[in-house]
């Protein structure tokens, strides 16, 4: 999203594709940007970029998308963060707040936030091992029980022609194109046009579970004591099924956003004097 110092919008929302540095390499990430005429136009323009993004929880990664970014926006100061902070600064009700905050979106992750601080206790591996209840999870749990035959006949007929699931196009998808996790990912939108099915909230609440246990729980005695956010569209989609898992590990959900750019765009015209 584009504001000025006031927060007014000033140009229509810009969107590229993903630009995870854990991902692509230098040429690659500069090609999504560069393609993005509009966004292109108006670089000179741009005198503040904070970014947070899946990728960028180590120094090497955040350091070569700072670098990408500082090459093409020469007129701009860049800070590039995390998703999860992201998702702190956009859930917690006031700037001191402490709290367990989870992202369950395209890929998911859980961090404790102590009012300063981020902590995290277990450091991920990516997408395709750690990504639990996330929109990739979900999608490559649809696409093997398609595969097996796990999935009711009704579903699998929806399936496939929603989809193509051609094992060609597939494998394609996942071994020859960037950004395999976003397309794992757009498959779990099927998920919640046919959440009246058993199989469907069967397979929501695993993924739930499998997060709860593995991310949240490394927070136990915290969750104890301060609220657990979501933030996420799967998080979004899911509200049901989360206060019913939160209800069996105990913990207290709290605030589930479903897009962080609002409370980010507060956050930072707030903040934008410690630039100057």
């Amino acid at each position: 999203m584009s504001v000025d110092s006031k927060g007014h919008r000033l140009l229509d929302k810009i969107q590229t594709k993903g630009l995870n540095p854990a991902i692509l390499n230098e040429k690659e990430l500069q090609d999504v940007i560069l393609s993005n005429a509009n966004l292109i136009f108006h670089k000179s323009e741009v005198t503040h970029i904070f970014f947070y993004g899946a990728g960028c929880g180590t120094d090497k990664p955040k350091h070569l998308l700072k670098q990408v970014l500082e090459s093409i926006f020469t007129q701009a100061k860049v800070e590039v963060q995390e998703d999860t902070l992201a998702a702190v600064r956009a859930t917690i009700n006031h700037e001191n707040e402490a709290a367990v905050v989870c992202i369950l979106g395209t890929g998911s992750n859980c961090s404790y936030f102590d009012g300063k601080n981020l902590h995290q206790r277990v450091e991920s591996l990516g997408y395709s091992i750690m990504d639990d209840a996330a929109g990739n999870y979900y999608g490559r749990q649809l696409l093997r029980d398609y595969y097996f035959h796990h999935m009711p006949n009704s579903l699998k007929t929806a399936f496939s022609q929603a989809y193509d699931v051609e094992a060609d196009t597939i494998k394609f998808n996942l071994y020859k194109q960037p950004n395999p996790n976003a397309y794992l990912a757009s498959f779990a939108e099927f998920m919640f046009s046919h959440k009246d099915s058993t199989y469907i909230k069967n397979l929501i609440k695993q993924g739930l579970r499998t997060f709860s246990k593995n991310m949240v729980l490394q927070f136990s005695e915290e969750i104890k004591i301060v609220p657990v956010h979501f933030v996420g569209s799967i998080a979004f989609l899911s509200k049901e099924e989360i206060f019913e898992i939160a209800e069996e590990f105990k913990y207290k959900v709290g605030n589930i956003v479903k897009r962080p750019i609002e409370g980010l765009v507060t956050y930072h015209i707030n903040q934008l004097h410690s630039w100057k």
